[in-house]
């Protein structure tokens, strides 16, 4: 199989396959067996059809208007006005990645066999995918249950040639235009098939799993800023012995005290407080750092769990009414987003947390009473120039934001369809509050990276060295042109640039040739 292509069977799929398509733009295809299932579902759909007892989603109304029995000449008109009326989102555009992953998992569910959708449906969904077409889905409109209807809506619409779409060029033009353009028929929806296109967790799930991919990321780089820092207030690296760890086992812990060890191994400054100083012994570094593994890790076990619910949605097929192999069409409540809306909230709270005590620490570098020697705010004349105080400010704001973003959008419900979906998940704004807060993370490790590499130089222009790790990450930092104050000028922070430095994976990359492989 191409590396670059992704076999869509009938037992779902992974978070890496989700990524590939999403963000590497990866072509799909339908396995053999896929589309026998498709095919073997829908003739029990067609059986079911032709019968004259109502089956809710073939020949019925939806949701409030289920008691209606709809007549055999009517039901491609039902199906086609369910997508053209639930199309109803409102709001900015979403992410070009985040429709791909909606996209995506949708025919996931479609190729299990269990929605009673036609093989050629399934594969024009393939087939605009891999043409690079993206329909536009808005920010509101779903509640998390029945799914993320009307974002799928706005995708669904895009099959059958309607609304609009961007082009593999960014250009947004209408949809029939790109399908025609790329040699694509828009579909013409039967029984049960525009209600199989709406009904599912495939957004919230499709931004749980790029989350989970990018917080994966950022808890490994704040550790490693976590030890620079550290490092930079002359703490102690004891408080990071395995054997303290060992008796308190959550696994989290373990591992991000671990790799601030290997970041430290070397180093001329841990540990050396009174010596370099000259102040009396320090019996104890603060929270913020001698307590690093057991946030960082705690948030690290949270991440552990959310990618366990995580890999049971990837394979499940959530849809209402599903086909069962037996031959029955039966409804459920699979839809219901409660599993993962929970830990995306879960999520966003230990992000805010991760954030936290990250800013904390800059803080401290910052303050001349706590850090140990370094100048007020790391400025190279202070009083001339301001130093990194309103960097710190600016890493103060986003934690400020990310409490904000902590509150569960799970704990809320509104009612809807007269009723009959009377309590929902809210996962689809669990997911974009939690996507806003991933953002705000990788700045406020960008900050601390920043103060701690300007600390930790400020150290080695006194005569102290370093651990290989840092040096090897103030290196890589400062060849990607992300620049400190110097003796002659004093430069605005360069943030941004830390930031795109760290969320590229930058920062792991440049110690792991020193560190060895972090988790």
């Amino acid at each position: 199989m191409d590396m670059h292509t992704v076999v869509v069977g009938t037992s779902g799929t992974t978070a890496q396959d989700v990524i590939a398509v999403a963000r590497g733009n990866a072509r799909v295809e339908l396995s053999a067996a896929a589309v026998d299932a498709l095919a073997a579902a829908r003739e029990i759909v067609d059986a079911l059809a032709a019968k004259p007892e109502p089956v809710y989603g073939v020949s019925t109304g939806f949701g409030a208007l289920a008691s209606r029995h709809i007549s055999q000449d009517l039901r491609a008109q039902l199906q086609r006005n369910i997508v053209r009326s639930h199309a109803a989102g409102m709001g900015p555009r979403v992410e070009r990645e985040v429709v791909r992953a909606l996209m995506f998992l949708r025919l996931k569910t479609v190729a299990s066999g269990h929605t009673g959708v036609r093989p050629e449906v399934a594969q024009t969904m393939a087939d605009v995918l891999n043409a690079g077409i993206t329909p536009v889905v808005h920010e509101y409109g779903s509640l998390g249950c029945s799914g993320d209807l009307a974002p799928l809506s706005h995708c669904a619409l895009t099959l059958m040639g309607e609304g609009d779409a961007e082009g593999p060029d960014g250009t947004v033009r209408p949809a029939g235009e790109l399908l025609a353009a790329h040699g694509i028929t828009p579909v013409e929806l039967r029984e049960k098939e525009g209600l199989a296109l709406l009904n599912g967790t495939d957004g919230m799930l499709g931004m749980l799993v790029m989350a989970l991919a990018d917080l994966k990321s950022l808890y490994t780089s704040a550790d490693i800023t976590a030890a620079l820092s550290l490092e930079a207030l002359l703490g102690t690296d004891k408080v990071l012995a395995p054997e303290l760890h060992a008796i308190r086992p959550h696994p989290g812990q373990g591992v991000s005290a671990d790799n601030m060890l290997r970041v430290l191994a070397g180093s001329g400054l841990t540990g050396r407080h009174a010596e370099i100083t000259g102040d009396a012994p320090r019996v104890q570094d603060a929270y913020s750092v001698r307590c690093a593994p057991q946030v960082n890790g705690a948030g690290r076990d949270t991440l552990d769990y959310a990618a366990v619910v995580a890999a049971r949605e990837l394979a499940s097929a959530v849809d209402n009414p599903v086909v069962l192999p037996d031959g029955r069409v039966e409804s459920n409540g699979n839809f219901h987003g409660a599993p993962v809306a929970y830990v995306l909230d879960f999520l966003a709270i230990v992000a805010a947390d991760l954030g936290s005590i990250t800013e904390r620490r800059t803080d401290r570098l910052l303050d001349k009473n706590r850090s140990h020697g370094l100048p007020p705010f790391l400025a190279d004349d202070a009083g001339v120039d301001s130093g990194l105080m309103i960097a710190q400010y600016t890493q103060a704001a986003l934690v400020s934001e990310m409490k904000r973003l902590a509150v569960p959008a799970s704990a809320d419900s509104i009612p809807s369809s007269a009723m009959q979906e009377d309590h929902v998940s809210m996962g689809w704004s669990a997911a974009r509050k939690l996507r806003t807060a991933v953002d705000n993370l990788a700045r406020i490790v960008a900050v601390e990276l920043y103060a701690a590499t300007r600390a930790v130089e400020l150290r080695a222009a006194g005569g102290l060295t370093p651990a290989p790790a840092s040096q090897a990450a103030i290196k890589a930092l400062r060849a990607a042109g992300v620049q400190g104050p110097g003796p002659d000028r004093f430069l605005a922070p360069d943030l941004a640039a830390a930031d795109a430095f760290v969320r590229a994976g930058k920062l792991v990359a440049a110690v792991e040739p020193v560190t060895g492989p972090l988790a």
